[in-house]
């Protein structure tokens, strides 16, 4: 498959272009500031683009099988529209290039919390929602704009990721929370979003995902 990677310096995002090479991909990679990926790779081509400039983004769209969102801004309070404008763009230009497969990274605190259990329902997620509240706010702009859009897109409501070694598993539903699903380490949910990318039967979903 040939995969655009963006946000291909972040944690999760240098290691899904470092896995998806390994599979034998040929892999685009993204980023402000793509120095900070220091990869090299016969397979693999290096752009500069920022996600929230469309007319830097469409052109890279072009042979491109699938796309793959690993963008973020971390624990920022800054108001952002990093994930709703970014998805926005990438979709602008697989719609001109007629790609459809569009895998991304959003929280399971963006989510509706009716169904939590009382721990995350009435404790955790209110807490970080108070203090890191921007950033949901704009992956749930972002939910807005893939479900009004045609592409096959899978959106990845994640745990705490962390840089703990890999466990090279994962659990995931996409039917709703996993039970004690806390967290996941930086490689596994490469992986993971590596194995939805090559996958026909997760569109349009929302899915969940922990060790």
């Amino acid at each position: 498959m040939r995969i655009l990677v963006a946000g291909a310096t972040g944690m999760v995002g240098r290691l899904v272009v470092e896995q998806a090479l390994e599979r034998g991909h040929q892999v685009t990679a993204i980023a402000r500031h793509p120095q900070g990926l220091g990869l090299e790779h016969s397979d693999l081509r290096v752009e500069q683009a920022d996600i929230l400039m469309r007319d830097s983004i469409v052109p890279l769209l072009a042979d491109v099988d699938a796309v793959i969102s690993c963008v973020g801004i971390g624990t920022s309070k800054t108001p952002t529209t990093l994930y709703s404008v970014g998805a926005e763009n990438l979709i602008a230009g697989m719609d001109e290039h007629q790609v459809q497969r569009l895998v991304v990274i959003s929280s399971e605190v963006a989510d509706h919390w009716a169904k939590k259990g009382f721990l995350k329902r009435c404790i955790v997620f209110p807490l970080l929602q108070k203090f890191l509240g921007a950033t949901y706010d704009d992956m749930r702009r972002m939910d807005i704009v893939l479900w009004e859009s045609d592409v096959q897109w899978t959106s990845v409501r994640s745990p705490r990721i962390t840089a703990s070694a890999a466990k090279n598993d994962y659990r995931f539903s996409a039917e709703g929370p996993l039970s004690n699903g806390w967290q996941i380490t930086s490689a596994d949910m490469a992986m993971a979003l590596l194995d939805w990318a090559e996958r026909d039967d997760v569109g349009r979903k929302q899915v969940y995902v922990a060790n």
